[in-house]
């Protein structure tokens, strides 16, 4: 059994067998248990040198809405907590490799000046009514639909929040074209999403109010046909790598997630947040008990302020409806060897890589600064793999330790964090960054990856179909 010591401080070490953590040294009961570092909990009872810890001996140090201090770093690079799993690592330790990568890549650019990194045709509901239609018209046509449940009977901000995301989704610049299907008696009726769509290219985005001809199904087919016309017309051409937008998320994360796919999708936002480019880290739930890291990156005191926000307003919609702000982790993350949130946390921000904080964004708004945005929404896999696309991403960089064949309408690249699931489910994971927990670098092989991506290489979920949608509700439904 070999183990990984993180940091020099820590007084747990992780089984590269299993991804469970073991004691360095004595550990007393109350005392804090460190790893990456940090205190991840306190231990329950006396923990033995060589002794298993984790749920049974050791719980959660979390308290409930904080107040925060701005401490800027000196250098966003100094932050870094972990790389290969045995010594830090920045986007420093690797320029040269990093320069020697193309800053310039093929891509579709759009007439307002965005790129995109896809050329497909979406069908985007106005209403969940109309689902079936849109996988008919999907079947026939092959244009992509995203079927949800929303649209009407809505009430508040939750109406508000269901026409922000799919604004995003239908100006998202992956899509070549796009059909809006409309019922005609919902709430958001195709009338009453145009005032908050804004205007677009006609040649591009065209709509079709289900209940205003009499075959809708041709009528639909018709549509899309001219739309595929159109995007048949546009070429890749070389545009900046500074105009790439990337979404970093983890689901089914394990005891490895830490110490190998987030610490390399954290090299690979350092690397095109340093070429001008955007990445954006959500999840906030996910960001609690390492937030502070977070924070004390943030470029100016306003961008602060906002972070501070962004992490007590979600602890507030958890005490409003009356649940534990620290039910966390899952199951899943518990059986691979995460115990607390402070230790899914650390290891979940690591996505974020070393740069500064540009940006906090609300659900449903879209990405504007280049550098490492902040994007409020959960961490459930489905709702945060779309709130990233509607912000803008290209593509999501999805590390997991467990597996998941969800995929989001853009590219998500799946890392695997282990062996054992990478090489088991080669139909899920599109790379495998388990070489890491050797020492290995994989940052270059990764952004050349990545960089592949971006041109057109398939990733898994794209070759499986698995696209998938769904919208965060928080209110009253009719």
């Amino acid at each position: 059994m070999g183990l990984i010591r993180i940091h020099p401080s820590d007084n747990v070490a992780v089984d590269t067998a299993t991804g469970h953590k073991q004691a360095l040294a004595f550990i007393s009961c109350g005392a804090d248990v460190v790893k990456y570092g940090f205190p991840i909990g306190r231990a329950t009872a006396d923990i033995k040198a060589g002794e298993h810890v984790h749920t049974h001996n050791m719980t959660t140090a979390l308290g409930e809405k904080l107040s925060y201090e701005y401490t800027p770093v000196a250098g966003a690079a100094e932050q870094s907590i972990t790389g290969n799993g045995v010594s830090k690592t920045t986007v420093g330790n690797n320029e040269a490799e990093m320069a020697s990568k193309p800053l310039t890549f093929l891509a579709y650019i759009r007439p307002n000046g965005d790129i995109g990194i896809r050329n497909d045709i979406w069908i985007i509901n106005t209403v969940g009514c109309v689902n079936k239609l849109a996988e008919t018209l999907e079947r026939r046509t092959g244009a992509f639909a995203f079927p949800h449940p929303y649209g009407c009977s809505q009430l508040g901000g939750d109406h508000g929040t269901t026409q922000k995301i799919l604004r995003g989704l239908v100006r998202h610049p992956n899509a070549g074209g796009v059909l809006v299907l409309g019922l005609g008696c919902e709430n958001n009726n195709i009338e009453e999403f145009k005032k908050v769509l804004g205007p677009v290219d006609g040649s591009r985005v065209k709509f079709l109010n289900a209940q205003s001809c009499e075959d809708e199904v041709a009528e639909g087919v018709r549509l899309i046909e001219e739309l595929k016309a159109e995007a048949a017309k546009d070429e890749r051409v070389p545009v900046p790598v500074s105009k790439l937008k990337v979404g970093l998320k983890c689901g089914g994360s394990d005891g490895f997630s830490g110490i190998t796919a987030n610490p390399l999708i954290g090299r690979f936002s350092d690397w095109l947040c340093a070429q001008g480019g955007s990445t954006v880290l959500t999840e906030v739930p996910e960001m609690f008990g390492a937030e502070t890291l977070l924070m004390n990156r943030c470029v100016n005191r306003e961008v602060f302020d906002k972070t501070v926000a962004l992490i007590n307003d979600f602890k507030e919609y958890f005490t409003k409806h009356g649940q534990v702000i620290y039910e966390n982790p899952s199951p899943g993350n518990k059986a691979g060897g995460i115990t607390t949130l402070e230790e899914k946390s650390l290891g979940c921000t690591q996505k974020g890589g070393t740069s500064p904080v540009v940006d906090v964004l609300d659900y449903g708004d879209t990405v504007t600064k280049a550098g490492l945005n902040l994007l409020n929404g959960p961490g459930n896999d489905m709702v945060a793999v779309t709130n990233l696309t509607a912000a803008g991403c290209h593509m999501i960089l999805f590390s997991t330790g467990r597996g998941t064949p969800l995929g989001a309408p853009v590219p998500t690249v799946k890392v695997g964090t282990n062996r054992e699931i990478s090489e088991r489910k080669k139909h899920w994971i599109d790379f495998d960054a388990s070489p890491m927990i050797d020492g290995a670098d994989l940052a270059g092989d990764f952004i050349e990856y990545c960089l592949q991506v971006a041109e057109g290489r398939e990733t898994n979920n794209e070759q499986n179909s698995y696209r998938e949608i769904a919208i965060f509700k928080n209110g009253v439904t009719l």
